[in-house]
């Protein structure tokens, strides 16, 4: 029994995500973290960075300056990018835990994230490339695995549901499981990202910080560990506290069994997103049914492009309208299935208005 307990012991692992706006300093905790970590711990840390992992072409667009007919693709392949991050990473955390040797691809895999995930993997010292020819390749896996091993996820993981997903992961695997939100002002945060080689547009980050849901571990009980950091400087006293935290998960892991109220709540939150997203996807049909209809009425140019403007606002005031009511109405997913019936309506309704601005004139 004493040898099992060791066992399990030397096999502790941990995801510890790095949350906050785009230039709050994550990127500087991440290192500083993995310092300490291995200085004052003696753990293993693995840095796993989505701007690095995540091709730019990902982010090269946003949904404001596309086209309607071309939003949804873009946005599926940014969304497939960071599923497939956690699958890579899944399927890694399942050859530890089993002990093998050799960590093999994923047959079904997008190779530019894939690539970029496995050479993280290298730099760090996890993996090294083992048997390899032009059909697959297999990379040795290098750490013995003995000692305490954190992976840390850096992030926006601006909506909670982007974090539960790892949560998810930490409780299929019995991982330890914290968050770290940077609470970093806006204005910093945009005199950083000025300074950058490649700056984000100001407007996606402002329009960030409207979705930015921080942690509230009194309404969810699965972000009980997470702290929140007032300022974007790493200093000593923050280190204790974070230090402290990320013990804490490794001692107490999530349960693959476990159940409760917040946690179903939770689930019931992600259902009423799906809903939602469903309504997202009908509301882009009708603006790109309605845009393919202007073309019969010899617009100029610029009045196309300022009529998918109006329409493209009124599609983002619309849905984020439609948020709010279905979070204070707290509907099931069967209500909410039933409010979507008439979002198509109530959507076309306002944008007759747009319409008539438009078309009537002609």
């Amino acid at each position: 029994m004493a040898q099992q307990e060791q066992k399990d012991k030397d096999h502790q692992m941990g995801l510890c995500l790095l949350c906050g706006l785009p230039a709050a300093g994550k990127t500087t905790v991440a290192q500083a973290l993995s310092r300490s970590l291995r200085k004052c711990k003696g753990w293993q840390c693995v840095l796993l960075s989505y701007d690095d992992l995540i091709p730019v072409e990902a982010f090269s667009q946003t949904e404001d300056t596309l086209e309607p007919e071309a939003q949804q693709p873009l946005i599926s392949r940014w969304r497939l990018h960071r599923h497939e991050l956690l699958l890579y990473l899944e399927h890694f955390l399942q050859a530890l835990i089993a002990g093998c040797h050799y960590y093999s691809p994923l047959p079904s895999r997008t190779e530019t994230t894939w690539k970029s995930f496995v050479c993280s993997l290298k730099e760090q010292g996890l993996i090294s490339t083992g048997k390899e020819d032009s059909a697959s390749c297999q990379y040795l896996i290098d750490s013995p695995s003995l000692t305490p091993i954190y992976f840390i996820l850096d992030d926006n993981f601006y909506y909670r549901s982007m974090r539960y997903e790892v949560y998810q992961l930490a409780r299929r695997y019995t991982l330890g499981f914290c968050q770290l939100f940077l609470d970093c002002q806006v204005e910093v945060c945009m005199q950083r990202n000025s300074q950058r080689k490649c700056p984000l547009p100001e407007e996606t980050i402002c329009a960030m910080v409207q979705k930015m849901e921080c942690p509230n571990p009194e309404k969810y009980a699965w972000e009980r560990n997470s702290l929140i950091l007032k300022s974007a400087e790493y200093s000593l006293a923050d280190n204790f506290q974070v230090l402290d935290l990320l013990s804490t998960a490794l001692e107490h892991p999530v349960k693959p069994l476990e159940e409760n109220m917040e946690a179903k709540e939770m689930d019931r939150a992600i259902c009423a997103a799906s809903v939602l997203h469903q309504a997202d996807q009908g509301i882009r049909r009708i603006v790109s049914q309605i845009m393919q209809n202007a073309k019969d009425y010899n617009l100029s140019p610029h009045e196309m492009k300022s009529f998918a403007t109006e329409l493209n606002k009124l599609k983002a005031a619309f849905l984020e309208d439609l948020r709010h009511k279905s979070n204070e109405k707290n509907q099931s997913c069967v209500q909410n299935n039933i409010f979507n019936v008439n979002v198509a309506l109530l959507f076309s309704q306002q944008a007759d208005v747009v319409v008539k601005k438009y078309l009537n004139k002609q």
